[in-house]
């Protein structure tokens, strides 16, 4: 599948209204058997913003395009002097208090996987370990020629090599781990190579406009028919490669729920949808379910 580099849904006057009850919630969750998907609004309470919220980027920032990436190598200097700055950003978030609760639920046997939209990695710092990372992650990069797949780590360290000094001042990081960079803090920033082959490099992550790995979808689905019930934390859904879980789910039957503050393109599929913050929403619900959160007690 490729994802839409249209990235903008006005939500219709009809949809159903939020709420604040959680009762749906810590229902489902005790039940057991509950699929997570998680988006951006997940991470919002570790300093990442998100795409569509209040303030969030896509006011001000355009994603970048697999498309223009390959095609254009000034585009791809201006990413990687942007990506570059945002990793320092990006490389010190740390999980929150939805990150660590969705882990205490999955220790707890609550969760019958974790799927997530993100490409920050802090649903494995928190702890869940298993998590698919549907739209891959920034913690990793690969080149576009000979597929090796190398730690991020070490690209960040070539690139303070080939470009001392380079210390600009971003507007604001991204949810794509990019900072905001006007051309001429952009400047000559050098690219480096594949170590191996001097091919491309690029994050290993899905632009949009590119291709979800196949194999990797149909592991999705293959979760979503396991599944009890779908619970969407922090996603607009806007694009289909997440959408369309919440669609399958749907027409099989399977209870859908999703907290995030603002409606979303598939609220209509879902029996609730909770609008209040995530970090407080889904600790209070630990608590009622008596699971601890980072081995505390939460009631």
């Amino acid at each position: 599948m490729r994802m839409r580099p249209t990235v903008s849904w006005t939500p219709p006057e009809d949809l159903p209204p939020g709420t604040t009850d959680l009762e749906p919630v810590a229902d489902a969750l005790s039940a057991g058997g509950v699929l997570v998907l998680s988006g951006a609004g997940l991470s919002t309470e570790s300093g990442i913003p998100d795409y569509r919220g209040e303030g969030g980027s896509l006011s001000r920032h355009t994603p970048m395009t697999y498309q223009e990436f390959t095609a254009d190598a000034r585009a791809r200097r201006r990413y990687w002097a942007r990506s570059h700055l945002g990793w320092r950003t990006f490389g010190r978030a740390r999980p929150n208090a939805g990150h660590r609760a969705v882990a205490a639920f999955g220790r707890h046997g609550l969760l019958s996987g974790v799927i997530t939209q993100n490409v920050d990695g802090l649903h494995q710092a928190a702890g869940s370990a298993d998590a698919v990372e549907l739209h891959g992650s920034l913690a990793r990069v690969v080149c576009l020629s000979c597929g090796a797949v190398s730690p991020r780590r070490e690209l960040a360290r070539r690139l303070e090599e080939a470009n001392a000094g380079f210390e600009p001042v971003a507007a604001g990081i991204n949810p794509d781990g990019d900072a905001d960079l006007t051309d001429e803090q952009v400047g000559d920033f050098r690219v480096v190579p594949c170590a191996l082959c001097g091919g491309i490099l690029k994050p290993d992550v899905v632009f949009f406009g590119e291709a979800v790995p196949p194999h990797r979808v149909e592991h999705c689905r293959r979760m979503v028919r396991e599944a009890a019930s779908l619970l969407v934390l922090g996603s607009s859904l806007t694009v289909m490669s997440g959408l369309r879980f919440v669609r399958q789910a749907a027409q099989a039957g399977k209870p859908v729920l999703i907290a995030n503050r603002d409606p979303t393109r598939g609220d209509r599929h879902a029996v609730a949808r909770v609008a209040l913050p995530l970090g407080t929403a889904l600790t209070t619900v630990a608590g009622r379910l008596g699971v601890p959160v980072d081995g505390r007690a939460t009631a």
